[in-house]
């Protein structure tokens, strides 16, 4: 199934602008036993969570021959994201249908899979939305996997608080771990933006109601439990990691880990399930693996690896994408995800609007839509350093994706296209929310180009800063690399866990920053490319089973808040189940 396949119910020939619900609603979907065979997935390969979702067994997969000698892998970033909206998975989704119809078109037996995040609840009932794409550019069905999906969320959360709830009761019942108290890292977690659980006391009550002590909660997808589900290479893994979660520290300032509290195993339990990819499909029918959601602000932003490498396993070319800019998702998944899995990408799309560029330039939200040559040419910088450091710093070739808009003018295009040459990158119009595939095909094909020129060219794929360096070492080296900073600096209590770290011998492993994704600095209002800056480093946390130390600089938070009018207000679901508002 190439194009769409709207149902006669509804004429969307004769609505404006439909929404993505409303084209979502009015596609037919192909059983997902139809997707499954795309990818010579047998019945027994998959397990159907109704008509059209299913879990892969990732065993039953990796035991099949490989489908080529190796799948392309390409990375879809942006540039830093603005109110004007870039959309990056719509493109994501775009591209690997265009891709299939080339194919097609070709007769040539090649496939793409499209290899994604999961939606996280806070998002969808907050301010941004979903994450199953836009137009007819789509995952589906997008109300369940923007709501509960296959329920992989919920899972993360009962791992989460499961481990909570015995570090809890293991003091209650005596404490023979000699836990402090006051050196408890482990906090709850739930799907949900909620400021008022940020920081609480839990315990209190009568005596049996458990220990009075400072806590808090974390949005599952910033969860360690998260970073581990989307790291981890199997169930074998997965538990491993598990038990290596440092949860506290006992009166004499030594480690107690997940597996002294024998959780480990219980966690993985509840994880046995979730840890299976999820298969659906676009709105084209091209096969789509969704799974993990960790946010790229706060946590490594990218989809399991399990996910991709089922994907790459099954397919001749893998699109995946990675959360916000390329100063966040792709610097992560280079330097986090590749670096502990082995993937190695073959090219990356960076994803920008002229709107947002124009943004980028000074120009305020209500006037995006009128031609502005000089805020266009101010605003070109940020892009051009997400393209640097996809050039020079990892070494990867890179075509630019332009995300139109009918406000876009020729010239603006054109100013755009003239200044990438310069820099020896190729410009592609995408229109993938208007028309889907067919409306990627441009860029589709400046894709192949690309990769066909790397077949006699290769590019040398590397990584920002070795990890066997000091902690503030691998700071500097993105913040410098990747942001443009000039310098860091570091608080006393940061300064303070780095030292602890080095004692624990937890210090040479990779960093993942959590920052603002809004500017490629900490300072959200810093847009463009600015210079001269410094990067604020408040705090430091060790994610020990995932492998990483958090680094948490500016006013970053792992829970966030509601807006003052919620996406949650506008949803609504009538008497026989239609959903509306969700978008």
């Amino acid at each position: 199934m190439i194009a769409a396949n709207i149902t006669p119910s509804i004429n969307l020939a004769n609505t404006a602008v439909p929404s993505d619900i409303i084209i979502a609603q009015n596609t037919i979907l192909q059983p997902i036993h139809t997707i499954a065979e795309q990818l010579g997935l047998l019945a027994q390969d998959i397990e159907p969570y109704g008509h059209y979702k299913a879990k892969i067994d990732p065993t039953a997969v990796f035991a099949k021959p490989i489908k080529t000698a190796r799948s392309k892998l390409i990375l879809v970033t942006a540039i830093n994201p603005t109110p004007a909206g870039e959309g990056k998975t719509t493109v994501t989704i775009g591209l690997a249908d265009a891709l299939n119809r080339l194919h097609k078109q070709k007769n040539n037996g090649k496939k793409t899979t499209v290899a994604i995040r999961e939606p996280s609840l806070g998002p969808v009932f907050g301010m941004k939305g979903g994450a199953a794409g836009g137009g007819y550019a789509q995952v589906l069905p997008m109300e369940d996997i923007n709501l509960h999906f296959t329920g992989d969320l919920h899972a993360i959360s009962a791992a989460n608080n499961l481990l909570a709830a015995l570090i809890d009761n293991h003091i209650y019942q005596g404490n023979a771990l000699d836990i402090d108290p006051k050196q408890i890292f482990w906090r709850r977690a739930m799907d949900m933006n909620d400021r008022q659980l940020r920081n609480i006391i839990s315990g209190l009550g009568r005596r049996t109601d458990g220990v009075v002590r400072e806590d808090g909660f974390d949005i599952t997808v910033a969860s360690e439990v998260m970073a581990i589900f989307c790291l981890a290479t199997d169930l074998a893994d997965l538990k491993q990691r598990l038990g290596n979660i440092l949860v506290a520290l006992n009166s004499d300032k030594q480690p107690v880990y997940a597996r002294d509290l024998n959780a480990h195993g219980a966690m993985a339990a509840l994880l046995k399930e979730a840890i299976k990819p999820n298969l659906v499909q676009t709105i084209e029918g091209t096969p789509a693996i969704v799974h993990g959601g960790p946010f790229a602000n706060i946590a490594h932003g990218c989809n399991s690896v399990v996910a991709t490498r089922v994907a790459m396993h099954l397919s001749d070319y893998t699109l995946t994408e990675a959360g916000f800019g390329a100063d966040l998702g792709a610097q992560k998944f280079c330097d986090i995800k590749c670096r502990l899995s082995g993937l190695t990408p073959d090219a990356a799309v960076i994803v920008a609007t002229i709107r947002a560029l124009k943004y980028n330039g000074g120009v305020l939200k209500d006037e995006l839509t009128q031609e502005n040559l000089p805020a266009l040419k101010r605003g070109l910088p940020n892009l051009f350093k997400h393209i640097e450091n996809m050039q020079q710093v990892y070494g990867l070739p890179v075509v630019v994706a332009i995300n139109h808009f009918i406000s876009d003018t020729d010239a603006e295009v054109e100013l755009v296209r003239e200044t990438c040459a310069s820099k020896g990158v190729e410009v592609a119009i995408t229109q993938v929310w208007e028309k889907g595939g067919a409306g990627g095909e441009d860029l589709a094909n400046t894709l192949l180009t690309l990769l066909a020129e790397q077949e006699h060219n290769p590019s040398t794929f590397k990584l920002a800063y070795d990890s066997d360096h000091s902690i503030a070492y691998k700071i500097r080296m993105v913040a410098q690399r990747i942001y443009g900073a000039a310098d860091i600096d570091i608080s006393s209590q940061a300064q303070s866990k780095i030292r602890q770290l080095e004692v624990l011998g937890l210090d040479r492993i990779p960093i993942c920053i959590a920052k603002t994704p809004y500017s490629l600095s900490d300072d959200a209002k810093l847009l463009g490319r600015p210079v001269g800056f410094t990067i604020h480093v408040r705090d430091i946390s060790i994610s020990s089973g995932a492998g990483f130390i958090v680094v948490i600089c500016g006013p970053i938070m792992k829970m966030p808040g509601l807006p003052k009018v919620p996406s949650a207000e506008r949803i609504n679901v009538d008497e026989v189940g239609n959903i509306t508002g969700l978008f």
